[in-house]
């Protein structure tokens, strides 16, 4: 069996699975024991493998939220509702996501919280639109997801080209980079970061010396960095994920790459501390965002979080914002009807854990500020907030 037919075998056993295991379950009822109508919400991100500790920190933000809502007796129109979640996972492929957003469509969700990789949020996006179901993305910040004109789409983080030309700007002038190297993931979320903070180096006045791309699948980059090693870069950009950032590091480090490693939110997690180890410290990385711990709702939201989940990876606080302007979007529609929802998200104005949420006419957060950080024995440590533009 060639390649392309054991990844096509192996994709389609995938797929099978996620709707066997769905498709022959007993009906959700329409109303819990008490009466109250329940209304179900669809979560998805990567619940396996090497990106599995970020969406579960997404679908664990969605679920504190849940949480919460289904306390206070929340009510839309003056009906008591309950929200129960649909969590699926994605396998961070764009395949499988449209797969799962099929099946959100086919079982009738009422919205959608997800993806959490921009290259899963474009196909799936298409899903929703034409079946008119709402979607938030916590995360996904390819700047292509909101040009597609869709009424349905939101996010609540700053995109790529605010986030790229922060980081452009920032290599250049707050670290002094001159001559800057990138090597990017090939994904829409890696790729798509490189190309906007390579515009912003450039028009700074930085350099771009060498690009080099490798897969977010990769492991090993020592053929990559001792390429990039002999051309003596001040600055290293890599366009990518946690999961490709800590070994780069640490390879890196084991090469004598003494080079300054600068990265977007994918390498801003718990999880690059620990892979990374020692390796870490002094990487900088950026984050869509104030610092929770100078947000008004933020300390109480990161206490509680990680009292019953655990460190906060990424995203978790994005997707708990998600998931609250959606609700209320509905209470103030006094339904859950998309079409109804989707014009009450669009006037959203909610002080949120993570900023004032707000969104401008193509659904995106309107003026998002971004944190860089630099790691620290083990700790993410402020450097710098930059309103975006």
């Amino acid at each position: 069996m060639n390649i392309s037919s054991r990844v096509s075998v192996a994709f389609a056993l995938s797929c099978a699975a996620v709707l066997t295991a769905c498709s022959p379950k007993p009906a959700t009822p329409s109303t819990t024991p008490d009466g109250k109508r329940i209304i179900v919400i669809g979560h998805a991100a990567p619940l396996t493998g090497t990106q599995a500790h970020i969406g579960k920190d997404n679908e664990n933000g969605v679920r504190l939220a849940i949480a919460d809502l289904n306390a206070k007796g929340f009510k839309i129109g003056d009906a008591p509702v309950h929200f129960e979640l649909d969590s699926q996972d994605d396998q961070a492929d764009p395949r499988m996501a449209t797969t799962v957003a099929q099946k959100f469509v086919d079982d009738g969700v009422q919205a959608v919280i997800g993806h959490l990789n921009s290259g899963t949020t474009m196909p799936a996006s298409r899903v929703y639109n034409s079946a008119g179901i709402v979607e938030i993305s916590p995360s996904a910040t390819t700047p292509r997801y909101t040009q597609q004109g869709f009424k349905n789409a939101f996010r609540v983080m700053a995109n790529d080209i605010q986030q790229g030309r922060v980081l452009g700007e920032f290599a250049v002038d707050d670290l002094g980079a001159k001559q800057i190297a990138i090597i990017d993931d090939r994904t829409a979320y890696g790729q798509g970061l490189a190309d906007e903070f390579e515009k912003a180096a450039k028009a700074a006045g930085g350099k771009i010396i060498v690009r080099e791309y490798t897969s977010d699948k990769a492991s090993d980059f020592t053929a990559i960095l001792t390429k990039i090693k002999g051309e003596k870069p001040d600055l290293l950009f890599f366009g990518g994920m946690d999961g490709q950032g800590a070994p780069m590091a640490k390879q890196m480090q084991a090469l004598g790459l003494k080079t300054q490693l600068l990265g977007g939110d994918g390498i801003h997690t718990a999880e690059f501390m620990k892979l990374a180890a020692q390796a870490a410290d002094g990487v900088v990385a950026s984050l869509p965002g104030r610092p929770l711990e100078t947000l008004a709702n933020g300390p109480a939201f990161k206490q509680r979080f990680e009292t019953q989940y655990g460190k906060i990876q990424l995203y978790a606080p994005y997707s708990y914002d998600a998931m609250m302007i959606l609700a209320q979007a509905m209470q103030r529609a006094g339904s859950t009807e998309p079409a109804k929802v989707q014009q009450e998200l669009a006037k959203t104005d909610y002080n949120g854990v993570t900023s004032r949420i707000r969104f401008d006419a193509k659904g995106d957060l309107a003026q998002g500020a971004i944190t860089v950080y630099r790691a620290q024995d083990g700790q993410w440590q402020v450097l710098k907030t930059i309103e975006s533009q």
